[in-house]
């Protein structure tokens, strides 16, 4: 009786053990295997995320390079906790975006700070822990982009190569709850074609540009081994800009794979969406949401939903946001529910810019807004897609 009672127990602990593992697979624990799903069906599984924004992307040569905390707090973040991170989790939010300067501290051949590294890895993990999927990119990161355009193109692609080998080496085990972005919104160059200006010299040589960016980051991803094979991957669009981005001179890389989605930001328009003040440029606007507001957001969701989405390439919004100050406080709302409904209504994954207590404070660990996050949940409450 006590071998078939033990015999009983031990059945019972196998079971356990393996409803655990079946549980957290591609969960929280980073070197579980990947699984067989599409990139279409991962963003899907997304839901609605938020940006780590003006934290581990902060620099500047003010900034003291004698600690990772200098940078982490350089542009006005408190130390980031694992409170924090779960706060996100508890919201609601189902990817949190790590954007990310490796330059600073960075030394020698490339080589990226193992401490700045080790401290980005414990903010990744914490967001996996706490059931999230991650975004990790390069950001600005000082501007270096900008030489990929002039006679330093060839070591800005070394440089490039080197972040992203010692990126796939130190993340390269971890499951498909990583993913991988390609760059931030800086894949374009107006000394070699001036967007803003309108012509089209030297039009095809930039996109030609972004277009072999975004190869070689497949190349290095793919060839890096561990699970990096099978690693769902984030391609930045020609300025992250939707009508850009949805030129027929902007290609999606080769993936032996097939596991890329692309990623547009959307600040539409800039007057309210990044505008504080006027400037030169425009008159800053404190409301949003007319007739005609609507309409040209509908009208660039269904621009991306057609040139992307129905042709099977997922899609997710890097970012999507405007300022708090200067703004009418129900425009507010309006605004950031109507961007991400009009993004998750067409099967995209909408990720909202956020810095340190501009809709979610880092101390306290919660939404400031709690009309504005019930908005936004119900977004995602409501998926018919």
């Amino acid at each position: 009786m006590n071998k078939l009672k033990k015999s009983i127990r031990l059945i019972a602990v196998s079971v356990v053990v393996s409803m655990l593992i079946t549980l957290f697979a591609g969960c929280g624990s980073p070197k579980s295997e990947m699984r067989d799903i599409s990139t279409m069906e991962l963003v899907r599984e997304m839901g609605l995320g938020i940006n780590l924004g003006n934290t581990f992307e902060s620099c500047g040569g003010w900034i003291s390079s004698s600690s990772v905390t200098n940078y982490e707090t350089g542009w006005g973040s408190p130390v980031i906790t694992q409170e924090m991170i779960q706060g996100y989790a508890d919201s609601g939010f189902g990817v949190l975006r790590i954007p990310v300067a490796w330059s600073n501290m960075m030394t020698g051949n490339y080589d990226i700070n193992p401490d700045y590294l080790s401290r980005v890895r414990q903010v990744v993990d914490w967001a996996l822990d706490s059931g999230m999927y991650v975004i990790v990119n390069i950001h600005w990161d000082s501007g270096w982009w900008e030489k990929f355009s002039g006679s330093d193109k060839d070591e800005c692609m070394y440089k490039y190569e080197r972040i992203w080998t010692q990126l796939c080496d130190a993340f390269g085990e971890y499951n498909d709850r990583l993913m991988f972005e390609s760059l931030n919104e800086e894949g374009c160059w107006d000394d070699i074609w001036n967007h803003y200006g309108g012509g089209t010299d030297g039009k095809a040589e930039a996109y030609a540009l972004l277009n072999e960016i975004n190869q070689k980051f497949v190349d290095i991803v793919r060839n890096s081994g561990g699970n990096n094979g099978k690693r769902h991957l984030l391609i930045a669009g020609y300025a992250t800009d939707i009508a850009l981005t949805c030129d027929e001179l902007f290609k999606m890389p080769e993936d032996p794979a097939g596991r890329c989605a692309v990623s547009v930001h959307y600040y539409t328009p800039s007057t309210f969406a990044i505008l504080e003040k006027d400037a030169s440029w425009g008159k800053c606007r404190t409301e949003w949401g007319t007739d005609a507001d609507i309409e040209e957001l509908e009208r660039n969701m269904d621009m991306m939903k057609e040139r992307f989405i129905d042709n099977g390439i997922p899609v997710i919004v890097g970012e999507y946001g405007c300022p708090v100050k200067n703004k009418e406080e129900e425009s507010i709302r309006k605004y950031l529910t109507s961007v991400c409904e009009a993004a998750y209504s067409r099967g995209m994954c909408p990720v909202l810019w956020d810095v340190t207590d501009a809709f979610y404070n880092r101390r306290e660990a919660r939404f400031i807004d709690s009309e504005l996050l019930d908005g936004l949940m119900a977004v995602k409450a409501s998926d018919n897609t």
